[in-house]
């Protein structure tokens, strides 16, 4: 499999993530992966709903704690599909979205250079 291929098969693993478990896929969705480093680009998850609920900074918080606790609840469902895709032990997942873009970033770091199991 090639890098590109890789990249594109945890991209639909996290788009998948997204639409089980969040309740909404992603417009766009791009994943980089360097070295032991694994970065997803999302774009267009917010709901109208979300976005209306960020007009204010109390909307904001509300907003940021939920996500924050739906995502570490569904992290071992996210680790899980990783792991289909490449034999690695996933050491952290970190994850933020942008209530002003409505972009989101996922972070994995893996316990081996990804880049160097790419045949």
């Amino acid at each position: 499999m090639t890098k590109g291929q890789l990249e594109a098969k945890i991209s639909e693993a996290l788009s998948r993530f997204e639409i089980e478990y969040m309740g909404r896929g992603p417009k766009t969705i791009r994943t980089y992966i360097i070295h032991d480093i694994i970065i997803v680009r999302l774009t267009g998850v917010l709901s109208p709903s979300e976005q209306k609920l960020t007009d204010n900074p109390q909307g904001i918080e509300l907003f940021k704690k939920v996500r924050s606790s739906l995502f570490e609840g569904g992290r071992g469902y996210l680790e899980t599909l990783i792991n289909e895709i490449i034999d690695v032990a996933i050491i952290s997942t970190h994850s933020d979205i942008s209530t002003k873009t409505g972009e989101k970033v996922v972070v994995i770091t893996t316990d081996k250079d990804v880049e160097d199991l790419i045949s």
